[in-house]
């Protein structure tokens, strides 16, 4: 049976949650997603970014990603709201709880976007594609993005064709005409510094990548040619992987006050996003055995990639050592400005059997994370942390409890908001 892949991704999310909420739900006269208008962060931190903008504000070249202050340069008349993460946690739920009367076999890839693995449940998928799309516009207010093919690659491709309220096909067959005359750098996995080998190589469009010898890519950009190679070909095998329920993983994720381009940054707040998850564990004396990391780089393409351990584990410099090890194997050097981590295949069981090589002192290390624990608990999570977390001159102070947004404002006070 042929497979069918849907990818659904909701058209500049952010934005469309909160122009929703403002007209359903605050008595809002005009619609966001019809003005000049963008939702941005706090401008003293990197959060003072575009995080979603309108179409309206494209004809400004107001760019998601680049700063609020770049943006008002721009259009000083720019209408910017601020974000809401409860409101969009909770719209994330709402298109995952539709999606769900159509099969359960649902990958939630970011907070906006999921793929379905839709094989044998549908007669036909275009025609199911356009009613999941409809629903959603007519039952949540928003719009969507949906891409259909036999892969998820070519689903997500075929999602961020025209926009938005679209439904797009990306079959294999279509590939040569659809797919092949698009610029290199919009076939995934292509970041910036992949982008300029790809140039030096005399590669311009992903129908040149997917007929250049892999043999020269893998010699010029390692395992990562042989990669994007295949999925300029069309080729991608992975499965859609349903998303465990909130309480099957524990994860954590924080966007930089600045571009991160040297690994060893990025490995510290890989510890501190560590610190945290691997607390929340052993404060429900749970283990995992899955870990994986999400980036997005400076364009705010998105990656991911995942191990699973040897043996389940609660301690953070496991949890840590595994998302380094995650981390060498995806990232090409673009410069990142998000990092998360998650955990998965939760386990209840205490017991650790002993590793012939196992160079961890388990029992020692358990001893000393518990006492940390407590010391925490007892005198606030800033009373104790790792020496390298120390600020020094020249380097880039880390919180060493960083992760989400749990030192940050949560919730919009509506009160202080002018309601258009």
């Amino acid at each position: 049976m042929k497979r069918v892949i849907f990818h659904v991704d909701v058209n500049s999310a952010f934005l469309s949650w909160e122009a929703c909420y403002r007209i359903h739900h605050l008595g809002g006269k005009q619609d966001l997603r019809k003005m000049v208008s963008a939702v941005g962060g706090d401008q003293e931190k990197r959060h003072g970014i575009i995080l979603a903008k309108s179409i309206p504000a494209k004809k400004f070249h107001i760019q998601t990603g680049e700063t609020v202050v770049s943006a008002k340069e721009k259009c000083p008349d720019l209408t910017l709201v601020p974000p809401n993460y409860d409101l969009y946690n909770k719209s994330s739920k709402a298109l995952i709880k539709l999606l769900s009367e159509y099969t359960d076999k649902i990958e939630q890839y970011s907070i906006d976007e999921a793929f379905l693995d839709m094989t044998g449940c549908c007669d036909d998928s275009e025609r199911t594609a356009h009613e999941i799309k409809d629903r959603v516009h007519a039952q949540l207010g928003f719009t969507v993005n949906i891409g259909v093919s036999e892969n998820k690659l070519l689903a997500k491709m075929a999602s961020d064709f025209m926009k938005p309220d679209r439904v797009h096909t990306l079959w294999k067959s279509e590939i040569q005409t659809k797919m092949w005359p698009l610029p290199v750098s919009e076939l995934f996995y292509v970041g910036h510094a992949s982008l300029n080998k790809l140039r030096k190589l005399g590669i311009h469009t992903i129908g040149e990548l997917a007929a250049t010898d892999p043999g020269i890519l893998q010699a010029h950009m390692k395992s990562q040619g042989l990669l994007i190679w295949q999925y300029a070909n069309g080729i991608d095998e992975t499965a859609v992987i349903a998303t465990p329920p909130p309480a099957k993983g524990y994860g954590n994720s924080l966007t930089t006050p600045q571009d991160i381009t040297e690994p060893g940054i990025a490995k510290q707040y890989l510890l501190s996003l560590s610190e945290t998850i691997a607390a929340r564990l052993r404060a429900d004396s749970v283990k995992i055995c899955v870990v994986s990391i999400s980036l997005r780089d400076w364009d705010l393409r998105f990656y991911g990639h995942q191990i699973t351990l040897s043996v389940p584990t609660d301690l953070t410099m496991e949890i840590y050592h595994a998302a380094c090890q995650c981390l060498s194997e995806l990232w090409d050097g673009t410069p990142l400005r998000h990092l998360g981590i998650h955990t998965s295949s939760v386990t209840t069981d205490q017991y650790r059997q002993m590793q012939l090589f196992d160079t961890v002192d388990y029992e020692k290390a358990k001893r000393m994370e518990k006492t940390v624990d407590r010391i925490r608990k007892k005198y606030g999570m800033d009373s104790i942390k790792r020496a390298c977390f120390l600020p020094s001159a020249g380097n880039m102070e880390v919180d060493h409890m960083a992760g989400g947004i749990s030192r940050e404002k949560r919730t919009v006070d509506y009160t202080k908001e002018r309601i258009l």
